[in-house]
């Protein structure tokens, strides 16, 4: 018998701590954010940029979106922060990804060139700009 299998169960383990410890960071925040619910005030700080100048950032209404996705209300969740339901979906395909790779040995990885930076950059921006014109209040939170 070879020590390789033996060792193969702590290898697998080590290669697994970092995806499991940051997604039960994650899962922690949800359940936090499901816990205390934002639609009340006083839990959460407002948006700065909301506050001071009326403009809704792109992350406005993420707190709220989270909180409704937490509780399977998945329309309200896309109503609150459309930006960040998508967030949560791209999170789940790359730690999923990021899991099937560590069990197999294989690092992750995940390139994205200047052309993909700068269209992720420009749906950020025209959602923020969208959300914030009449034709858009669909988009506020």
């Amino acid at each position: 018998m070879t020590a390789e299998p033996e060792s193969a169960a702590p290898a697998l383990l080590t290669r697994l701590l970092v995806p499991a410890g940051l997604l039960a960071s994650v899962a922690g925040a949800f359940a936090y954010v499901g816990a205390v619910d934002p639609n009340e005030p006083g839990h959460y700080p407002a948006c700065p940029l909301l506050r001071l100048t009326g403009i809704y950032c792109p992350g406005c209404g993420g707190l709220r979106s989270a909180h409704a996705f937490v509780h399977g209300d998945l329309t309200a969740a896309l109503g609150a922060n459309a930006l960040a339901v998508a967030g949560y979906v791209v999170f789940a395909v790359v730690w999923t990804v990021w899991v099937a790779a560590a069990v197999r040995g294989r690092p992750l990885r995940i390139t994205l060139g200047p052309a993909q930076l700068w269209g992720l950059g420009a749906v950020i921006a025209v959602f923020t700009v969208a959300r914030n014109l009449p034709f858009g209040s669909w988009l506020h939170p």
